[in-house]
């Protein structure tokens, strides 16, 4: 006897799928978030058929009444969603039946894998449009804590040893720049997303007359112009998951910025640092000693990039070694990019939080900075600038330093008589160079952190943002 309980393949088989293989190889307790879209798309493609002759005006009109009545019991947690089925194609599928029978050609001219394909087109679309949304309200958080700290400085850092000064603006500003390539990422899946797979069918297309252009303009898959944009290849179509590689990328990338500036913050924020104070409402305590106040957004912020750096890799791992076209291990993609897409949308949110709270210690910062050995760049330069080669400048910087060290004294305190002995250059004006304010002013090529170029970098971003 056929397996009655799959509608969709069941005719070829006399026994129904073991519980086990049922439980093992159902995706409808992850791909049930597609419901929207798939309803989306058996509209317009039942609109096609229609269009094309294939269907009635009333079966039409009986399987978009019908899905509006799936769409509102879905939407309202009243749809229950059985694992015999397997996916939520055919959820929604043999559920539409029920409440329509002419929905018994709705899967004419199409497989669930032009359908999933599509499905998840539309939902990247939406996905990139919703991060790009939470990394503009993050980078205008970030703008805003960098507009009102302009006059607050502290240690640059290489190999975590303190190396040049910058300003805290400066600092924050890369965290914009880092954030804005993120949005450009996305913004490129987007488009890659935004060509219409339906009518590849299982992988050779349909021999029936349909008409994939319009499928493709009813679910908004079209350029600038209005114009629709399909697929070229019906194999590559149902195979492809650069998409789903390409949105998990750009989410790892973005997620190890966040885990970066996670990074900064939990160290300005130590102890030792002692350059900012976190809003309570992202920190936690300790059960055992009452005075802790401890980073816990930013901590979980930085463990996070590992969770989502890894469901990229599980993708590539999964698809390195598949023969076209579609095989049962692409439905393993979805929970992979729903995850990264879920915690990425979390993390930013946090990020925004955390950011939008943070309170710079002025005299800590301003203690911190003082350390002269911070221009000790600058007072080489001072020394080409009075003709000394650049390599030899160093070595006698260098030996300055070796020197302050040696007397235990700050580096613009070593004595006229120990500096010259060093080079005869060290004589007259050049403890001039310790001036924090003469050292930003010097730096106003394009990307420095002079007071100029900052004023200038913060004018294009809140440009940019303005609302």
């Amino acid at each position: 006897m056929a397996n009655k309980s799959q509608a969709s393949w069941g005719g070829r088989f006399r026994k129904s799928p073991a519980d086990l293989m049922l439980t093992f190889s159902e995706s409808v307790s992850f791909d049930y978030r597609l419901a929207h879209y798939d309803i989306a798309v058996s509209r317009a493609h039942s609109a096609m058929l229609r269009h094309v002759g294939l269907i009635s005006q009333r079966e039409m009109r009986a399987i978009h009444k019908g899905l509006k009545t799936l769409d509102a019991r879905i939407a309202d947690g009243k749809f229950k969603w059985s694992p015999a089925l397997e996916d939520v194609h055919m959820n929604i599928e043999q559920a539409l039946t029920k409440i329509a029978p002419e929905a018994a050609k709705l899967h004419t001219a199409r497989s669930r894998n032009d359908q999933v394909a599509t499905d998840s087109r539309l939902f990247l679309k939406e996905a990139c449009q919703r991060l790009i949304d939470l990394l503009n309200q993050l980078q205008r958080a970030i703008l805003f804590v960098a507009e009102s700290n302009q006059n607050i400085s502290i240690p640059g850092y290489t190999h975590l040893q303190r190396a040049q000064p910058v300003s805290v603006t400066h600092h924050l500003l890369a965290y914009v720049e880092m954030f804005s390539r993120d949005i450009n990422r996305l913004e490129r899946v987007a488009e890659d997303a935004n060509w219409c797979p339906l009518g590849s069918g299982a992988l050779a297309g349909t021999t029936l007359p349909i008409d994939r252009e319009f499928v493709a303009r009813e679910l908004g898959f079209v350029d600038e112009r209005g114009r629709a944009r399909v697929t070229t290849n019906s194999m590559d179509a149902v195979a492809d998951r650069d998409l789903f590689l390409d949105f998990s990328h750009a989410c790892a990338v973005c997620s190890l910025h966040i885990s970066r500036i996670a990074e900064d913050i939990i160290l300005w924020n130590s102890s030792e640092f002692g350059y900012v104070e976190l809003p309570d409402a992202f920190c936690t305590g300790s059960s055992l000693m009452p005075q802790k106040k401890n980073p816990d957004s930013l901590e979980l912020l930085r463990g996070k990039s590992g969770r989502i750096v890894g469901s990229l890799q599980s993708l590539y791992t999964m698809v390195k070694g598949l023969p076209l076209t579609y095989n049962r291990d692409l439905q393993e993609d979805k929970a992979q990019v729903f995850d990264a897409f879920d915690q990425m949308g979390v993390c930013l949110q946090v990020l925004e939080g955390t950011i939008s709270g943070i309170v710079f210690k002025k005299s800590t910062c301003a203690h911190a900075v003082s350390d002269p050995t911070l221009l000790a760049t600058d007072l080489a330069d001072w020394l080409v600038s009075e003709g000394v080669a650049f390599r030899d400048a160093h070595h006698i910087v260098g030996a300055l330093v070796a020197k302050a060290e040696e007397l235990k004294a700050p580096l613009d305190a070593v004595p006229d008589q120990d500096a010259k002995s060093i080079h005869p250059k060290l004589k007259g004006s050049w403890r001039e160079v310790f001036d924090l304010q003469r050292a930003f002013k010097s730096r106003e090529g394009v990307g420095m952190p002079g007071p100029k170029q900052i004023r200038k970098q913060l004018n294009r971003w809140k440009k940019r943002y303005a609302d």
